[in-house]
This record gives structure tokens, sequence and C-alpha cells, in this order.
């Protein structure tokens, strides 16, 4: 049932009017006494899901009695994240999500069904796994809050995402990822229907039916003519429609179709969202699509300091390193740590180029940064980012194509969390 939808790719929603939406929504679900709100974490600072959490408050007031960011396998957030993306939401509501100790396996996908849909890439059970909070709570009212956007595990991020992986296990968050990476991301990103989706909706239907969960899901992009983050959609409902609606506005506001490849790319993580090649190697993933068989991606990461932000993970990826599919997966069936954290196994296939193009990673020289050692150790090439930065300066830059006063032609990326890259060929509809 969609509860309010609103959107397009070229009027901007006003906060006015995602108040207005979300209020309208909540007023048909009736009466409720004890609602608990799953928002992203502070690497989805765009999505608008902070706002829309801080209206849900203002709305509930104390029947609002538990927060629940959807940390997955990222950090949790510090006192002034939560302060900077929730604003006068109490603190004190803020739960933290423990995806090795806090969760329940609710059910089995079967792997009959797991084999089916990756057409045979993988034939395990998937478990079903989710925050206990959920389950023993008591609540009638869960509202997951989050962006529609592509993505590299699931093909378009949210919905049920945001539940299964955003407040999951250990279990459920390695094979989901590894599903994606040994069917191939470049088969799924930028679709809602892929093989990773099939299986969170297979467990909704089955194993999580009677939560009362519905959806606040927006659709945010980059303005290229004013470079601002603009929202243009939101969609509210508990069921399928409701994200299907939602990725296909999604598309037209974070998809940019290439006429031909790129021969450079560069991209910027901004320092207050990106830490970590856990999240920075959205760059590759988003762009490996657009870049040209040879070319070069250069990633301006000033405050580059870990590899993953799970302890275990950053001490996997150091020990194995960016160094392809054939490579990885020969490592899974050699070592056992590796194969029983196919999260990380799926990250290192993800952020590898298959030797395709090459990978610069310039991280800022402030004590515990990455170093030149590190990042090569990693697999990947150093760049000195203060020589970047005297080319590539992001203040002086539009996304897009630029050309340097040498003749070097390149395009640029503000932010890669916020779209997908692809040119013609590479592209699979």
């Amino acid at each position: 049932m969609i509860l309010f939808e609103k959107g397009s790719a070229h009027r901007e929603l006003s906060p006015d009017e995602m108040r207005a939406g979300l209020f309208e929504a909540l007023g048909k679900l009736g009466e409720r006494n004890k609602v608990l709100a799953i928002p992203p974490d502070y690497t989805r600072y765009p999505s608008r899901a902070g706002f829309l959490t801080e209206m849900t408050w203002q709305y509930y007031g104390d029947k609002l009695t538990d927060v629940l960011p959807a940390l997955g396998t990222h950090s949790p957030m510090t006192t002034d994240q939560i302060r900077h993306m929730f604003g006068s939401l109490p603190g004190e509501l803020i739960r933290e999500h423990d995806w090795r100790n806090d969760v329940v396996t609710v059910g089995m996908v079967p792997s009959d069904f797991v084999k089916d849909v990756s057409e045979g890439a993988v034939d395990f059970p998937w478990p079903a796994q989710v925050n206990r909070l959920l389950i023993e709570g008591g609540f009638d009212l869960i509202l997951s809050i989050g962006q529609v956007v592509p993505h590299e595990v699931v093909g378009m991020a949210n919905y049920n995402k945001n539940i299964f992986v955003g407040t999951g296990g250990v279990e459920g968050i390695n094979k989901s990822h590894f599903i994606g990476a040994a069917y191939g991301m470049e088969r799924m990103m930028g679709h809602a229907d892929t093989p990773v989706r099939r299986i969170f909706n297979y467990a909704s239907e089955h194993f999580t039916r009677d939560l009362p969960i519905v959806y606040v899901q927006t659709v945010v992009g980059l303005d290229k003519e004013d470079g601002k983050i603009k929202t243009r959609g939101l969609f509210i409902g508990d069921d399928l429609e409701v994200f299907e609606k939602a990725a296909k506005l999604s598309l037209e506001v974070n998809f940019d179709m290439l006429d031909e490849p790129l021969d450079k790319v560069v991209v910027y993580l901004d320092p207050t969202e990106f830490k970590s090649t856990w999240l920075g190697n959205k760059s590759i993933y988003r762009t490996r699509m657009a870049i040209a068989d040879g070319g070069e991606l250069i990633v301006l990461a000033p405050a580059l300091r870990e590899f993953g932000e799970d302890k275990e993970i950053d001490r996997l990826i150091r020990k194995f390193g960016y160094h392809g599919t054939e490579t990885t997966l020969k490592a899974c069936e050699e070592h056992e740590e590796l194969r029983n954290n196919l999260s990380a196994a799926a990250h290192l296939i993800h952020g590898s180029s298959e030797g395709r193009f090459r990978i610069t990673y310039c991280p800022g020289k402030h004590a515990g940064n990455l170093t030149r050692e590190e990042i090569e150790q990693a697999g990947f090439e150093y760049g000195d980012l203060d020589e970047m930065l005297t080319l590539y300066e992001p203040e002086g830059l539009k996304d897009g194509y630029h050309v340097l006063p040498n003749g070097e032609r390149f395009y640029y990326i503000s932010n890669p969390a916020l779209g997908l890259w692809a040119y013609k060929e590479r592209f699979r509809y």
C-alpha cells in the first residue's frame, strides 16, 4: 500500500513538502503507541533521512521510543554526527546496532531458491537476520527511512536492504555481499530486480511479514547546474511497489549514461563522510562501467585512515588486498578466515578493476591516515594528494568533463555515493 508518493527528476521537494508528505502518510496509519525508526547512519547523510527522522520524532513525541541507525558493518555514529544528522532529536533515543551480537535469525531462504535466482553462482541457504530489537521491542510501527540509489551489492539501495543488511548479522551480511559479487555487480547496479533483492523479498514475505514495517524512501541527486544536492522524490508505503516507484525515479536522477568511455576520472571523497576504502570504494563501484580499458581513476581522499570500518574486516583487507576475482576466490578456498568473512571477500572483488584500469588513491598526510606503503600493499597505486590538488581542485570543479591547460581531459565526480556512471556498451539493461 502506498501512503504517499511525490517525485520528479526536474523538481526539488522542499523541507516543508517533505514534512507534509511524511505527516500525511503517518496520519493514514492511525494511532500508534510505540514506534521504532531505522534511518541510515552518517555515511548516508545526504539522504535527508536525518531530517525525516527528526520530523518523525516531532510527530510522535515520546511514542517514538527508539532510533536504531542501520549501521550494518559501519562504525557507530559519534555524538557530533548524531547531532548534525538528526538535529533536535534527543540523543538518548539512539540505539547502537552490533552486527556480531545483537541479531536473531528469523528464517532461512532455501539454498535451491538462492541457487535459482543467482543462476548457479552460489547454492547455500541465506539466513534472514535482524536486530533483536525489531522482534522483541513490542513496536506497533517500524519506520525504515532511507534513500533509494544505485548500489553495488543489491542493485538499488534501501527498501528491505535497510532491514536485512542495515540491522543484519554477520552471516546474513557476509553471504548477501558474496552472492552479489559472485553473480556480478556490473549485472546488477542500477537494477531494482536482482538476485539479492529477490532473496530479501523472499525473506520479507516469509519471515518478517508480521512486523509493522513502513518504508520512507527518498530520491536525492546532484543538480549539475548549480552543484547542489536536491531531494527529487519521497515515497512512503509498506510493499514492493513503493520501492519500485522510487527506484524508477532514482534511475532518472542518479544514473548518467555516457556516449563514450572515460580515460580519466577524478573522484573527491568528502572528509566528513569517507574515512575508509570500505565506503570510499564507491568511487570504483559506481564508475567502473564508465572507465575505458587502460584508463585511470584518481581518488582524492583527504581523510582516508582505514580500509574496513570493522576491525576484523580491516585486517583481512590489509592481508589479502584488492587483487581481483580470481585471486580472491582462490584465497577463499585456501584461507578459512576469509571464507568465514564473505562480505570482506566480496568487497575485495568489488574494489578491484580486474586489471582493466588503474586506481590511484590519494590520502591526506595527516597523522593516522593511510600511508603509501599501506595503499600499495592493498593493491592500489599511490598518489600525492597535495600534488593532485594543484591539478584537480575540487572547489573549482563542477561534475562532468574538464580540460586542463595542458590539454588533459578528465571527468570529475564530487560524490560517488549519489550516482552511477556507465557508457552504453557496458551497461546491461
